[in-house]
């Protein structure tokens, strides 16, 4: 993609995830809109299947959401597709080497890529998000207002660069 409409499309979704953080939450979800709604290749299953991530895998602050999300992005791009399962051209490695980008600016940024240890980096403290009481305690610390929706957008960033890093867009 041209530097100028990269970008564009990065700048529109980085405010797209910004926004859809504090309005929607679900990190994985986040994402993935944010980038279907910029390059496209994201279906609606895709993006319904994102729901459970959210949260760190069902609110247990596990894998972080919008790491999952841009994995699932990246995956949609270059992914083994399900009539070529056995894969021989070998698909899947590149899809690998992708996500492990993806992977490494978030162990480079965040020190960690799970929902709880990224929670503490940036809010100093982690949650559990799946206790009620926690959770609106992270809401009240602004989980939904410059924290997670900062780490979304990064995520956004970070997809749209890998992805055409790989001539995917």
């Amino acid at each position: 993609m041209e530097k100028d409409k990269l970008d564009v499309a990065i700048e529109k979704a980085m405010q797209l995830a910004w926004d859809y953080t504090q309005k929607y939450g679900g990190c994985s979800q986040v994402v993935l809109a944010a980038i279907k709604e910029t390059v496209g290749n994201i279906s609606d299953e895709v993006f319904q299947s994102a729901t459970g991530f959210a949260g760190g895998v069902a609110r247990m602050g596990n894998a972080c959401g919008a790491l999952t999300g841009g994995i699932m992005a990246l995956s949609c791009f270059w992914g083994r597709p399900y009539n070529d399962f056995a894969d021989p051209d070998r698909r899947r490695v590149r899809t690998f080497a992708m996500c492990r980008k993806l992977v490494d600016r978030f162990l480079e940024t965040y020190g960690d890529i799970n929902c709880r240890a990224i929670q503490e980096k940036i809010m100093g403290r982690g949650y559990n998000l799946g206790d009620p009481n926690d959770f609106e305690q992270y809401i009240k610390d602004g989980g939904h207002v410059d924290k997670c929706t900062s780490v979304c957008a990064n995520a956004a960033r970070w997809t749209l660069e890998i992805l055409n890093e790989e001539g995917l867009i």
